[in-house]
């Protein structure tokens, strides 16, 4: 109960914190549930949330088993030029680093440290080059799209240069210029293949593995510690309250079997943990469900988080943002900062891969 009441104190705090930002807009934001902070909105003297990069649904494709990546070819030299679904529906072609560059800005904040920055240029390109040899069933007609629940997100210059801080823009848009021509041609490797770099916002002391989120097991992305906390990432404790009959109707959408008789406090129980110390997986009404259905269901910003039920309401007290899997760019940073550099970041969040060019 302190731990919980200590989430409770900082989501109040915070939000105090953020009221001036109140008008902002937030694309995110349930509908349904009441967060003590919005998703978006971005804490006093830090950087913005970047957007998660990797969808929850559909799972990226890994390969399909650790024999088949030893007995696949060497990886292919990336492509100079891609051909790119952009957000009207039209495909264009563009120069690869030109590009990655529209990733890197909206993935990661610009003021993050120049070896973070380093490290996420590498996964960008690495999760491209993985992307390029997988074909999408959502765009046949070009090699990436500029979603991120598909492939990742992009922002061009004009747009990036426009959010900015006016007095900013120069100095964040040769940042990360500097990353991408420092790493140019890098790649994260296992196996002779590009891997499947994944990444996050932020985690709760540790990633998750690929067998605890998606059920796949790919050596490469395991439960390694994690860095940062409250002090490093915005809104990194969130609290999200809503009543029981809202969640009775979300839960019974997707599991109709469950029965959510009686008072709520009777309806959660069965948890499980992984192997990065976090809840797996409860028993909800009679049906065992994953935290990330349960995270998905009620849009948590992570499947970190407790559940109290008292009376009539359902609370989640969360840490974290995004799945977990892989490097946590908000991490990448902390570590950057304790003078890290970008190869044992990546090094460190994709154990037993190596970075080639």
């Amino acid at each position: 109960m302190l731990h919980r009441a200590l989430l409770v104190a900082a989501a109040l705090i915070l939000a105090l914190l953020a009221l001036p930002l109140s008008g902002l807009p937030s694309e995110k934001e349930p509908s349904a549930p009441t967060p003590a902070l919005t998703m978006d909105e971005p804490e006093p003297d830090l950087p913005d949330l970047p957007e998660e990069p990797v969808p929850e649904e559909p799972v990226p494709e890994p390969p399909a088993s650790v024999e088949e990546m030893a007995e696949a070819p060497e990886v292919p030299a990336a492509a100079e030029t891609l051909r790119v679904r952009m957000p009207d529906g039209s495909v264009e072609e563009m120069e690869l680093e030109d590009y990655l560059w529209g990733v890197v800005a909206a993935e990661m904040p610009a003021a993050f440290d120049e070896e973070a920055l380093k490290a996420q240029a590498v996964a960008a390109r690495t999760y491209t080059c993985y992307q390029t040899l997988h074909t999408k069933e959502n765009h046949p007609d070009a090699d990436v799209c500029t979603d991120y629940r598909c492939c990742q997100a992009w922002i061009s210059r004009e747009e990036r240069l426009e959010k900015w801080p006016e007095d900013k823009g120069e100095e964040y848009s040769d940042k990360i210029t500097a990353a991408i021509q420092a790493t140019a041609g890098e790649t994260v490797v296992f196996n002779g293949q590009p891997a499947l770099t994944v990444f996050h916002a932020s985690s709760a002391g540790r990633t998750r593995s690929a067998q605890s989120v998606w059920g796949e097991d790919i050596p490469y992305l395991v439960s390694v510690d994690s860095p940062e906390g409250e002090d490093d990432a915005p809104n990194y404790y969130s609290v999200v309250t809503m009543e029981a009959g809202e969640f009775a109707r979300r839960f019974t959408a997707s599991y109709p079997d469950a029965d959510l008789s009686g008072g709520c406090e009777g309806w959660f129980g069965g948890e499980t943990t992984d192997d990065s110390g976090g809840a797996s997986s409860f028993t909800v009404g009679g049906v065992t469900v994953t935290a990330q259905e349960l995270r998905s269901i009620c849009e948590l910003r992570s499947a970190t988080f407790e559940v109290e039920c008292e009376g009539d309401s359902i609370t989640f007290y969360v840490t974290g943002y995004g799945h977990g899997v892989g490097m946590s760019q908000y991490g990448a940073n902390v570590m950057a900062k304790e003078g890290a550099t970008y190869t044992e970041i990546l090094a460190h969040y994709y154990p037993g891969t190596t970075v080639e060019n």
